[in-house]
Order: C-alpha cells, then structure tokens, then sequence
C-alpha cells in the first residue's frame, strides 16, 4: 500500500500520482491540504475580539451582536432612537463599531472603536481593584519573657501594618508556670496596644483564650 500524506502545490505532483496508480495497481489513501499558488490568497476566518478570553462574558456586545430592531444612540449631537440598521450604518460610514453601553429597552448605544472601549473599561477594572485591595489580619506573637526591645520592635511592625491598613492581632502566649500570673501578661499586652492608640483603635478586646491572650487592632480613621 502506497500511503501519500502531503500533497505539494508543484504542477507535476498529479501525474506521478496517476503513474503509481496504474503502474502499482494499488489504492492511494491521501491526506491532503488545501493548495493555494499563492499564500496570501489563502482565506483564513477572521478570529473574534474576544476569543480565549477569560473575561469574554464582560465584553459588551458590538455591531452585529445588538440584534433588537431599535436602539438610543447617544453622541455629543444627544440622544435619539434608530433603527438598528441605521445606527449600523452610521458606525460603518464612520469606519468604527456600534458599541452596547446598556442593556436595556431599547439598548444604548455609542459609536466609537470596540478595542479602546475595552481597554479602558479593563483599565478601569484593574484600577478599581487596586484601590480595594482585601484587608488582611496580621499576627503578631511574643512571650510572657519578651524585653522591651523585643516589643519596641514588634510596635514599630504593628505600625508598618496598620499604615498598609492591614487589621494586626496580638497574641501573647502563657507556658507552665506563667499560667499562676495571668494578670502581668495581660497588662503586658494592653500596654503594648495603649503604644499604639494614637495610630490605632482596639477591634477586639484584650481576652483570654487559653493558655493565651489576644486582641486585635485596626487603623485610625484618621490616621
């Protein structure tokens, strides 16, 4: 069996197939491509805007998506209601799309370039995003025996965290017989927030837990 898998856009292909063919006596299976003399003239479809986009959901319907018989097309002339057709037409005379801003009855509509709109409503997006970054919980822990250095240096953190404006829990931790002087440890801890008052609010009180007590902090208002 003769097996031809490509077939070559050269002119004498054809008649050495014809000669297998007949001088074999077998048949040929071909697995052949399209051939075009010219490369450029080969038709290729046209891949949409939004193809493989994961956001593909948000992009807002254009041209020949917006399939209602009327729509309000706004502009700097004002608004007024087309037919579909029409505004089309308008957007193709002008060599830009007929872009969906509302869905609404009738939708609304505006003239200008599908790829710009987009862009800035994902700039947008990303910018919004940015100013409502997710406010997290930041531990911090030390000991019943921690010097002051130690807790100058876990103050001047907590302010680090309170400025990215971060909620900070505190947690200091009781081991064996540290367990017999619960009180030091604790006014240990409420000093350490009392450091911190005029940077931060208390947003949970100083409470035992355990072998432990813990409270949690958030930025001032004002701060």
């Amino acid at each position: 069996m003769v097996v031809c898998r490509y077939v070559s856009m050269y002119t004498h292909i054809p008649e050495i197939l014809t000669y297998l063919h007949t001088s074999v006596r077998c048949p040929i299976y071909l697995q052949s491509q399209p051939v075009c003399p010219d490369n450029s003239q080969q038709l290729r479809q046209r891949t949409p805007y939004n193809a493989g986009r994961k956001d593909s959901a948000k992009r807002p319907r254009a041209n020949q998506e917006i399939r209602t018989p009327t729509v309000l097309l706004i502009s700097d002339a004002g608004k007024k209601v087309l037919p579909t057709a029409e505004a089309l037409q308008l957007a193709q005379d002008q060599g830009l799309d007929l872009i969906e801003v509302a869905a609404v009855d009738p939708p609304v509509v505006k003239i200008g370039d599908l790829g710009q709109f987009i862009y800035k409503i994902n700039k947008q997006e990303r910018k919004a995003k940015a100013h409502s970054k997710q406010t997290e919980v930041k531990m911090l822990r030390f000991g019943f025996r921690t010097e002051k250095h130690d807790l100058d240096r876990l103050r001047d953190r907590a302010k680090e965290f309170l400025a990215e404006k971060h909620l900070v829990k505190f947690v200091v931790r009781l081991r064996g017989r540290e367990n017999a002087n619960k009180e030091y440890a604790e006014v240990k801890l409420k000093n350490l927030v009392a450091e911190l008052s005029d940077v931060a609010d208390l947003e949970q009180e100083v409470k035992k837990q355990g072998n432990m007590f813990a409270c949690v902090v958030r930025p001032k208002k004002n701060s």
